[in-house]
C-alpha cells in the first residue's frame, strides 16, 4: 500500500514501513513491530534500539490506514 501525504510517500508492507521524502530524496524504514503510534499528535514513532525516529502524518485517516494494514487496531476516544 502506498500513502502520499505532505512530505512525499508512506509505503506499506505487511512487514515493515518506508518513508520516501519528495523535497531531499531522503528515506527512512523501519520494522512493523518497531512501531507506536500517538494518535493525538498524528504520529508514528519507530524505535528499533538505536535508530529512533517520529514522523507526523497530516490526518486521521491516514494513520487510521497505517494502523489497519498493520492489523493494529485504531483506539477511539469519545
Amino acid at each position: 500500500m502506498v500513502i502520499n501525504f505532505s512530505q512525499g510517500k508512506i509505503i506499506l508492507t505487511p512487514l515493515e514501513i518506508q518513508v520516501k521524502f519528495a523535497a531531499s530524496g531522503g528515506g527512512m524504514y523501519a520494522m512493523a513491530e518497531d512501531l507506536k503510534f500517538i494518535d493525538d499528535a498524528l504520529m508514528i514513532s519507530a524505535d528499533a534500539g538505536s535508530v529512533k525516529w517520529n514522523l507526523r502524518v497530516d490526518s486521521i485517516e491516514q494513520l487510521i490506514a497505517i494502523r489497519e494494514e498493520f492489523g493494529m487496531s485504531h483506539i477511539l476516544k469519545d
